[in-house]
């Protein structure tokens, strides 16, 4: 039987909301609070992003053990050193990277070819996979990207090593019908689809997030 699994970003995504800052001691005693629910993945942040953080996720991925704690990192060699500096040491800990593969993201937001984009996507998994068994892939964007293309990019990762791939909702504008038919394609087109874990990534900009997960 099918199980639900649960990867909660409040630490990360949520501290983003205007007002939802919150202190080291205030992330971890919410970490704490996560994991006594039965969470099975708590985004502790973004490692690379600024010292704080660094120092936040590293704290929380030393006191949790039950959960697995993640760091969010772009696609890059230095966000993901700095994922494995900050977690290395922790019980079960992962790493969850990400880079935007619409043709409006890489041609105005990365100024990149697909074909660069994907090179990326692969690199980050694999530099990631030397560190953790547990990566995580997402590609930005991905309910306005080019399905066929969509299905090329996570195809790789996977064969790079990804164990997870996330689908993001990022501008929250896809309904759940267009959210159920992209994650079926996926999963059936998807190399080695069945070994993988499929997970969504909801914006509720359209009150659509819950629905559409």
């Amino acid at each position: 039987m099918e199980k639900v699994k649960f990867f909660d970003t409040t630490l990360r995504d949520g501290e983003q909301s205007p007002g939802c800052s919150m202190s080291a001691d205030e992330k971890l005693t919410l970490a704490k609070q996560l994991e006594r629910l039965g969470v099975n993945t708590i985004e502790a942040g973004f490692a690379a992003s600024s010292p704080g953080d660094f120092e936040s996720v590293r704290e929380i991925g030393q006191q949790i053990t039950n959960s697995t704690v993640v760091s969010l990192c772009r696609a890059s060699k230095n966000d993901i050193d700095s994922t494995i500096e900050a977690l290395g040491d922790a019980k079960n800990w992962g790493i969850h990277t990400f880079i935007s593969t619409s043709a409006l993201h890489m041609k105005h937001k990365l100024e990149m070819e697909p074909k660069d984009v994907k090179a990326m996507a692969v690199a980050a998994v694999e530099r990631a996979k030397k560190a953790t068994d547990n990566v995580e892939f997402s590609p930005e964007d991905a309910t306005r990207s080019d399905p066929e293309f969509l299905v090329e990019v996570l195809s790789e990762t996977v064969r790079a090593g990804a164990t997870i791939l996330n689908i993001p909702d990022t501008v929250g504008y896809t309904t759940p019908d267009e959210m159920f038919d992209l994650i079926t394609r996926l999963r059936n087109e998807v190399y080695n689809a069945d070994k993988v874990t499929f997970s969504v990534h909801c914006h509720n900009d359209l009150g659509l997030g819950v629905a559409n997960s």
